[in-house]
């Protein structure tokens, strides 16, 4: 089923989310329409709490930045491969080269910007069945890890930007707030009731 993705300006984008356990009701399911609400889309990756949930539970999917012609081959094949889900993360460390994106995002439509992010990160969490892992991640994969772990810890993309930029965004933050945005996507909007 597909969900209606919280914009800007929604509290639970605010709220450190909780962990979960393995019987967490309809967890399957929820995974499930996660990934049918990201396809639908045409995202890379969607936490829980962009579809109103404040848990930790975050999903990536990076085939569609192999096509990319800033990539290297290897990196590429990589891509076009990783699809995983991440309950419960933490990520223990980020290190290397802090390097610039221009990152998007599914509940702040219409607006990118780019923000510097570690090379490589050290995360831990469990798979949708609950199996423990430990793994080291590095270029757009580690990006993405990290734009949606931001997510379950209540931080956004624009946080990471100067206050210049936040000045330059802040009527395009608004309008997504007053529900002034059209994606091609379901949306929830913080001021507008409906849609």
């Amino acid at each position: 089923m597909i969900l209606s993705v919280y914009g800007y300006g929604e509290p639970v984008l605010r709220k450190h989310c909780e962990e979960i356990t393995k019987d967490h009701p309809n967890l399957k399911e929820i995974i499930a329409n996660m990934y049918e609400t990201m396809y639908h889309a045409h995202g890379v990756g969607l936490a829980a709490p962009q579809v109103g949930l404040p848990i930790r539970i975050f999903l990536v999917d990076t085939e569609p930045f192999s096509d990319s012609d800033d990539v290297s081959k290897e990196e590429a094949a990589e891509l076009k491969k990783f699809k995983q889900t991440f309950i419960n993360a933490t990520i223990l460390k980020e290190e290397g080269d802090l390097w610039a994106f221009n990152e998007g995002c599914l509940s702040i439509p219409d607006v990118r910007e780019d923000v510097f992010r570690h090379d490589t990160i050290t995360i831990e969490y469990y798979d949708e069945d609950f199996n423990k892992k430990t793994e080291v991640f590095n270029g757009l994969i580690a990006r993405v890890i990290q734009h949606e772990y931001d997510h379950i810890e209540g931080i956004l993309f624009t946080d990471h930007v100067s206050t210049l930029k936040k000045k330059l965004i802040g009527k395009k933050l608004q309008n997504i707030m007053d529900g002034k945005a059209n994606p091609d996507y379901r949306m929830k909007f913080a001021n507008k009731k409906g849609r």
